[in-house]
């Protein structure tokens, strides 16, 4: 099958979020099985033209009123086979950032920086002559793309691609004013671009896609409901036929604890633990709190968002801290975000030096350092599409403590409910109090040396791999494509 994937992020090449790892993992998985799939992204910035190939011939792109020319550069995935195009138009991609200056602003430009992105992308396969039989659309960046396909491109090129469109988030749609309606290509019916007054990609996407798909089961589910609908909940649930759910899965040779380079040289096994403990130590020292073998450590890296649950532990007389200020076990945070959250975790590890490391910043020596160093890992999300820290942490053997939303529900099993095959602590609603008894839940376990030693192993030896993912994939591709060639 040829299949062409669009995406604005993917690792090595740009990342802000978890999109940047998944894509570049499924199209690694498809090519591992004989499939012909690509990539195209944006040529930012920061990416350096010197290490690609530049395509001898430019696209002209149909964009408005005129036709807006770019330069494509090649190159591959590394480790892999899969070529990855870049589109290049320094006005529009060479800057700093990826959706805006900061994490908390966006360009003002980019709903024609990235609807020229999704046009491309009919230009290029007329260019490599290469007519993929799936148009993988990801994110709202991308889902122009899915609307173009439907209302410009069903000509004989196009006639029999079938697109299918990856909500990896539902909180980030691509919400214009209609005045920019002028910058995108003509064409493009008005009454599937707008919702509720303003230009919006992902509804466009949605709404137009042959088939959808999310980054969990549970998450499909969660998104039909009017709390997690994010304003979308009408067309979601008129194409809720459509919508599949696959949980994403993670790269087990990246995340390794026996072979990370960050771990040097106390690497760890399930079968050889000892260096997971020295590990701890060495997380203790670097984040300047009190070294102590025998006190549960907990580590968290993440956006500093609302959505993150962040707000939970800030408040450091609430019931959320309770464990942290007395000293009955030690917080780690990782992360950058909102100014109002960075600020008041600031104040935390002031105010609590001996038990609150706060590093407001990211590093990725030092986050693996956390997945391996923490004996617990938190993340109390008001949702979660799918996360990937949980994953990595089962991986390390640094138990979860999450609330049961999302690909968390679909991962993290409690250890109170099934002695068995328990691989962490979950809570079911999103409050301080209800934290905080999963957070004490996980002190006591702690505290019970073979059960821990126990729930350890049986996490990391866990696998929630692309191999799977893929296949579910290839369903929904076969769906999309009959859903396609019947119509």
């Amino acid at each position: 099958m040829k299949i062409l994937m669009i995406s604005s992020e993917a690792v090595p090449f740009a990342k802000t979020g978890g999109l940047a790892d998944a894509v570049p993992a499924l199209a690694a998985a498809f090519k591992s099985k004989g499939h012909d799939v690509r990539i195209l992204m944006p040529r930012y910035y920061k990416i350096d033209k010197n290490s690609l190939k530049k395509l001898p011939a430019p696209l002209g792109v149909p964009m408005g009123k005129e036709e807006l020319w770019c330069a494509v550069y090649k190159t591959k995935l590394p480790g892999t086979r899969v070529p990855v195009y870049m589109l290049d138009r320094e006005d529009l991609f060479g800057r700093d950032g990826l959706y805006g200056p900061d994490g908390s602003s966006s360009w003002p430009d980019n709903a024609q920086r990235f609807a020229l992105l999704s046009a491309s992308s009919f230009q290029l396969c007329r260019s490599l002559k290469w007519i993929p039989d799936i148009l993988h659309i990801h994110d709202w960046q991308a889902a122009p793309a899915a609307i173009m396909l439907e209302a410009r491109e069903r000509n004989p090129d196009f006639k029999r691609m079938a697109s299918v469109i990856t909500i990896h988030n539902l909180g980030y749609q691509g919400i214009f004013p209609q005045d920019q309606l002028g910058v995108l290509p003509q064409g493009l019916p008005r009454d599937r671009l707008l919702h509720d007054e303003n230009i919006n990609f992902l509804a466009a996407g949605i709404d137009t896609a042959d088939e959808i798909t999310t980054v969990s089961p549970t998450y499909a589910h969660e998104i039909l409901q009017p709390e997690y609908s994010e304003g979308l909940g009408g067309i979601l649930s008129y194409r809720k036929d459509r919508i599949t759910g696959i949980l994403n899965g993670m790269d087990y040779r990246e995340w390794n604890p026996l072979k990370d380079p960050a771990l040097k040289p106390d690497n760890y096994s399930f079968r050889r633990m000892a260096g997971k403990i020295k590990l701890k130590e060495r997380l203790q020292k670097e984040m300047g709190i009190a070294v102590n073998p025998g006190i549960p450590l907990f580590g968290i890296i993440t956006r500093l968002t609302g959505q993150k649950g962040v707000d939970l532990l800030m408040d450091p007389q609430g019931p959320g801290m309770e464990s942290f200020r007395s000293g009955r076990a030690q917080l780690i945070m990782l992360g950058t975000g909102e100014s109002r959250f960075e600020e008041a975790f600031k104040a935390i590890g002031r105010r609590f030096p001996q038990n609150c490391g706060i590093k407001i910043a990211f590093s990725g020596p030092l986050s693996r350092l956390i997945e391996a160093g923490s004996d617990f890992f938190l993340m109390p999300s008001r949702y979660e599409p799918c996360g990937l820290n949980q994953m990595y942490s089962l991986r390390y053997g640094t138990l979860p403590v999450v609330r049961r939303t999302g690909g968390l529900a679909d991962t993290v099993i409690d250890i109170d409910a099934d002695g068995k095959n328990g691989n962490g602590f979950v809570f079911e609603n999103p409050t301080e109090y209800e934290l905080s008894e999963a957070v004490n839940r996980a002190i006591n376990f702690y505290n019970q040396k073979k059960p821990m030693a126990s729930a350890v192993k049986r996490a990391m030896k866990l696998r929630f791999n692309w191999k799977s993912s893929g296949k579910e994939y290839l369903k929904v591709y076969k769906k999309a494509l009959s859903r396609r060639h019947s119509g």
